[in-house]
C-alpha cells in the first residue's frame, strides 16, 4: 500500500501516545475486547475509547460487534505502511553513513600516505 503524509503523520500521530501504544502492543497478540484492553488503564471507559477511536481513524485497528462485546484487532496493512517508511528513511540514512565512512576511510589514508 502507498503512503502519503497524510497518512504517515496520523499513523505515528496516533502511536505517540503512551497508552495508545500499550493497546497496539497488547493486540499484537491477537485480538481482544475493549473491556480487556482497558484494564490496565487507570481512566474512565469513554476516555479510553477516545484511544481506540484515535487508532481506528488512523487505520492502525479494526474493531467489530462479537454478541454484546466489542472486539479490537490490528489493521496488519497499516503497521506495514509505517514499517515500509521507516525502512526506506532508515536506508537513506544509511547510505549516508557508509559514503562518509568511505570518505573518512580515504582520508586517512590519504594522510598516512603524505
Amino acid at each position: 500500500m502507498p503512503y502519503n503524509d497524510s497518512v504517515i503523520e496520523t499513523t505515528f500521530s496516533a502511536l505517540a501516545d503512551p497508552t495508545r501504544r500499550a493497546v497496539v502492543q497488547t493486540l499484537s497478540n491477537g485480538p481482544a475486547a475493549v473491556s480487556h484492553l482497558a484494564q490496565p488503564f487507570d481512566m474512565a471507559l469513554p476516555s479510553f475509547t477516545q484511544h481506540l477511536a484515535v487508532l481506528e481513524d488512523a487505520g492502525l485497528i479494526e474493531s467489530r460487534r462479537q454478541g454484546r462485546m466489542r472486539v479490537c484487532s490490528l489493521n496488519l496493512e497499516m503497521l506495514s505502511v509505517a514499517e515500509d517508511w521507516l525502512a526506506a528513511h532508515r536506508r537513506q540514512a544509511e547510505k549516508r553513513l557508509n559514503r562518509l565512512e568511505a570518505h573518512l576511510k580515504q582520508q586517512k589514508k590519504e594522510k598516512s600516505n603524505e
